[in-house]
Order: C-alpha cells, then sequence, then structure tokens
C-alpha cells in the first residue's frame, strides 16, 4: 500500500507541476502571483527529486548481488 501512496503521490506532484508550468508560460499571471507558483514548482520539483532519488536507491539494492552491484542496461518498449 506504501508503495502504491508513494507513485500516486510523484504522479500528482508531477502533474501539479505541468500544471503550474503551464500557468507560468501563459504569462497571464501577475509578479506576484508568478512567484507563488514559482515557489510551490520548486517545492514539488524537490518532491518528485526525493521520490526519484528513493526508487533508485531501491532498484540499486534490487540489482546488487553478492555485495556488489550488477549494472544492467535499462530497456523499454520504445527501444528498437
Amino acid at each position: 500500500m506504501a508503495r502504491k501512496k508513494a507513485a500516486l503521490d510523484f504522479e500528482r506532484s508531477l502533474a501539479e507541476l505541468q500544471q503550474l508550468v503551464e500557468r507560468l508560460e501563459s504569462g497571464e499571471l501577475s509578479l506576484e502571483d508568478s512567484l507563488n507558483c514559482f515557489e510551490q514548482g520548486i517545492r514539488l520539483t524537490r518532491d518528485c527529486q526525493t521520490a526519484l532519488t528513493q526508487a533508485e536507491q531501491k532498484v540499486q539494492i534490487l540489482l546488487e548481488r553478492d555485495g556488489s552491484v550488477r549494472e544492467a542496461p535499462f530497456e523499454t518498449d520504445t527501444q528498437q
């Protein structure tokens, strides 16, 4: 359950960050609103970075074999 919650929090934070970027790029916000959005964006970015760092650490732990890390290429469905 905690993993799903963390994934949902990451996805929600990322979606909020994308909305903030769109609002900032629109150019229709006042300076004060722009600064507030920017500040909120920085917080969301840090939250997302923390989540990604934790995920990377979990992947390294899972790849660890016999006390050493075994690197493996990351393949996606889009690679040909």
